[in-house]
């Protein structure tokens, strides 16, 4: 895909279609859902516009490489102006040789043979590109996964200061009550006091709530670009597969971070091999044509010459032979780094399981708790009308229903966290895999523009050069 088009089309997505609902519904009126939130956070991220540059960097080093294989032309010009005199003999007058020369040269040089060195560092660059191409997709899943928490974080702190605010309402109608009971001699005046102790409780724990919405509303702003509208509750829970040891063996063939260390893996391998190579002589072909003109003497030449060179590094204090070395420590590195990398991807996946199962047993244990809570408050404020209970006991019954809820609202957050790390941790939370309605980033297509290593003048080369004042544009 031409990256100039994928720009066009991303601003006309962004742009276009929120305008085209906001001239009918007011920006209150309209939901937003889990979709739409995971859409701001690909389309907006910074983080990923950085890793995508980077990636693009990464690309023009296969360019780098590849030019070493192809012809050299450079021109050389020089101006001259030359001093002195000779004489005849010692009596004859000195004759000036002063003299003004004008040259100009142009030379080439085509690498021939140089034992595999020069494609060895082409191929380590291309498996470069598709280690970083894998590590793009790992930041999308992160920045993904980050987009589900601020959104479930935003419907967290809103229910939480719902449920705050009716606990406040519940408990401004129980000191009520208990200053009429008060009146007619019911209860004490410790009643009282508790009532209000608790009424006050309540107050601090609603500002709480409402300060950790405010929270929970700037993060998703920072994750998905915009303030929450009218969140939704989210969609039902992906299919997640239930067999854990098929997921373990699943994150280590496709997560994107093992992927990446194979191919860094690859790349250090063909770098051991580049090295080697390059304690071989090489072969080149060399050329050069030259034009001077001495102004003075009026005299022009003409000189060119062609030929076929090799030459090979004998002794450079050892440098080749380190070179070779570090080389293949780097690639002793990449291997065990791999082994690290597998490892933690296959916790990182039975940790994901393990969340995701203690939050389904949690909401469950947290709706029984809420049935059972409400039953027994419900019990408690009836008796207590009847003077078979005190207030005390109606405001316990009401802390305990409260915190039944409050664990209900974070279970249920936690719940669809978890099911989406499960996907991140298996690498299947990408905006392909989602099907989210985006222009997904081809990666190839920039890679696809320079490989060849266009000149900045031809016509690859001057396409290239409006995708990239497409891509500063955006």
């Amino acid at each position: 895909m031409n990256l100039t088009h994928f720009s066009r089309s991303l601003r006309g997505v962004v742009v276009a279609i929120p305008f085209a609902f906001a001239v009918f519904l007011p920006r209150q009126a309209l939901a937003e859902t889990l979709a739409d939130a995971l859409v701001g956070a690909y389309e907006t991220s910074g983080l990923l516009d950085q890793n995508r540059a980077l990636l693009r960097a990464a690309d023009e080093d296969v360019a780098s490489a590849k030019a070493a294989l192809k012809p050299v032309l450079r021109w050389a010009g020089g101006l001259t102006q030359n001093f002195g005199s000779t004489r005849a003999s010692s009596l004859a007058p000195a004759q000036s040789t002063d003299s003004l020369t004008a040259s100009i040269n142009l030379i080439g040089e085509l690498l021939l043979y140089d034992f595999g060195a020069s494609q060895y560092r082409v191929e380590a660059t291309k498996e470069t590109v598709l280690a970083t191409r894998q590590t793009l997709l790992d930041i999308e899943q992160r920045v993904l996964l980050r987009a589900v928490a601020a959104y479930m974080g935003v419907i967290e702190a809103s229910d939480a200061v719902a449920l705050r605010n009716n606990n406040l309402r519940l408990l401004t109608q129980e000191l009520q009550a208990a200053r009429d009971r008060f009146d007619v001699g019911e209860v004490t005046s410790t009643d009282i006091a508790i009532a209000q102790a608790q009424l006050a409780e309540a107050r601090s724990g609603l500002a709480g709530a409402e300060g950790a919405l405010m929270q929970a509303v700037e993060e998703y702003r920072n994750v998905v670009g915009r303030k929450p509208g009218n969140l939704v509750p989210p969609p039902q829970l992906p299919n997640i597969d239930g067999n854990l040891d098929a997921a373990k063996a699943l994150a280590v063939r496709q997560h994107p971070t093992v992927l990446a260390a194979q191919h860094q893996v690859a790349a250090a391998r063909l770098a051991v091999r580049s090295n080697e190579a390059s304690m071989s002589p090489r072969v080149t072909l060399q050329g050069s044509y030259g034009i001077s003109e001495t102004f003075d003497s009026k005299r022009y030449s003409r000189s060119g010459s062609i030929g076929v060179e090799a030459g090979q590094t004998i002794y450079q204090g050892g440098a080749l032979s380190s070179a070779v070395r570090r080389a293949m420590a780097q690639e002793d590195a990449q291997r065990a780094n791999l082994h690290v990398v597998s490892r933690e991807v296959v916790q990182e996946v039975g940790n994901a399981y393990a969340s995701l199962a203690s939050a389904r047993a949690q909401l469950e244990a947290s709706d029984r708790q809420i049935r059972a809570a409400r039953a027994a408050f419900e019990g408690v404020r009836e008796e207590a009308k009847l003077g078979a209970r005190t207030t005390i006991d109606v405001l316990d019954a009401e802390q305990v229903l409260l915190d039944a809820q409050s664990t209900r609202v974070t279970a249920r957050a936690n719940l669809y966290i978890a099911a989406y790390a499960v996907l991140a941790s298996t690498g299947r939370l990408t905006a392909a895999d989602l099907r989210l309605p985006v222009q997904l980033y081809d990666a190839a297509a920039y890679y696809n523009l320079v490989k060849d290593s266009p000149a900045k003048y031809s016509k690859q080369g001057q396409a290239l050069d409006r995708v990239l004042r497409a891509l500063q544009k955006d």
